[in-house]
């Protein structure tokens, strides 16, 4: 009996308990799927990166589609309206009165005929908030508004008048996209007042208006005119430069996705040169203030007064040799059989 007993305890001590068992039985396990998880792990990374790679792709292509689109449509509107023939000032006077009595056919004609006028305000404004169509698309909005408000009496070139309109429409939608304070409800009419008192004098003057005009007209304190205009100024300048330590500037970025025709190229040429032997006609200061008024030789245009700032003259006195020197150029292109007004215009 006592045998018996030693037989079982040593039977005891030789058999595992099934707790042991289980619990080997269950790291045995773990240790053999911990291989297979850190594979399965690996595989989902990869295909989650894969994804994610697919869906950069796709969205750089879809950007890339989108920009293409928006080229071709450019491309494809500027090709359009270049089939459109300018008016000669005669025909623009022709079609002016036709819309201004209500006619729809002369209201198209002048709109359809300045189109490019509006294309080449809107280039200046790129890079600022808007893309190009848009810029187009807003500017043509300020030339019919400038058909409908143009006085073919006055005696003056529609483009005047019309390069006015557009660049107010374009520049107050660009502040309207890129201004985070919107100006209060009645600084807003406050400054309707003055755009509409500017817009009058326009027409009236053939010029841009000063502040000191506006205010005369208004009957209001100059300094207040150029706080209130102040406020509708552009958003940002072509010619700011990218960073503080580089020589490029964002019209320097700009590419020109409208190249322009080989012969039109070499007329402007042409028109170059000759503008340059007209202006050796007049006397050093008529060439200054006509070179600053209109543009030429390398300057940007000026009004009077930041004309007479840089000459250290008079508004009035830079008025009266702008006057004298037209006369001249007047002269002289008429003995060559040409007319002033579709030079400077």
């Amino acid at each position: 009996m006592e045998a018996n007993a030693k037989q079982e305890q040593a039977a005891t001590k030789k058999k595992p308990s099934r707790k042991k068992a289980a619990t080997a039985k269950t790291a045995k396990t773990a240790k053999a799927e911990k291989p297979a998880k850190a594979a399965k792990a690996t595989k989902a990374t990869k295909a989650k990166t894969t994804k994610a790679a697919a869906a950069k792709e796709t969205t750089k292509k879809a950007t890339g589609d989108r920009f293409q689109k928006t080229l071709d449509a450019t491309q494809l509107y500027l090709n359009e309206i270049g089939f459109s023939p300018l008016l000669t000032p005669e025909e623009e006077v022709y079609y002016a009165r036709m819309a201004m009595r209500g006619e729809e056919a002369g209201r198209k004609r002048m709109i359809e005929s300045n189109l490019r006028l509006v294309v080449k305000i809107a280039r200046r404004y790129v890079n600022r908030g808007l893309s190009l169509l848009d810029l187009i698309e807003e500017g043509n909005l300020g030339l019919i508004r400038a058909v409908e408000k143009f006085d073919p009496e006055r005696g003056f070139r529609f483009s005047t008048y019309a390069t006015w309109w557009i660049r107010q429409t374009i520049e107050r939608a660009i502040m309207n996209q890129t201004r985070t304070i919107r100006l209060p409800i009645h600084v807003v009419k406050e400054l309707n007042v003055y755009l509409r008192a500017a817009r009058e004098l326009t027409q009236k003057l053939d010029h841009e208006p000063s502040a000191e005009e506006i205010a005369e007209l208004l009957d209001k304190p100059v300094s207040d005119v150029k706080r209130m205009l102040g406020l509708n100024e552009r958003v940002a300048s072509v010619d700011t430069p990218l960073g503080p330590d580089s020589d490029k500037s964002l019209l320097d970025t700009i590419p020109d996705i409208h190249v322009s025709d080989p012969a039109e190229m070499l007329q402007d040429d042409d028109m170059r040169a000759s503008i340059g032997e007209w202006l050796g006609e007049l006397t050093e200061k008529q060439r200054e203030v006509v070179a600053r008024r209109f543009g030429l030789r390398g300057y940007e245009t000026s009004t009077l007064e930041e004309v007479g700032r840089e000459i250290g003259l008079t508004r009035e006195r830079v008025r009266q040799i702008q006057v004298e020197a037209l006369k001249r150029l007047r002269d002289i292109l008429e003995k060559q059989g040409l007319s002033s007004e579709s030079v400077f215009t």
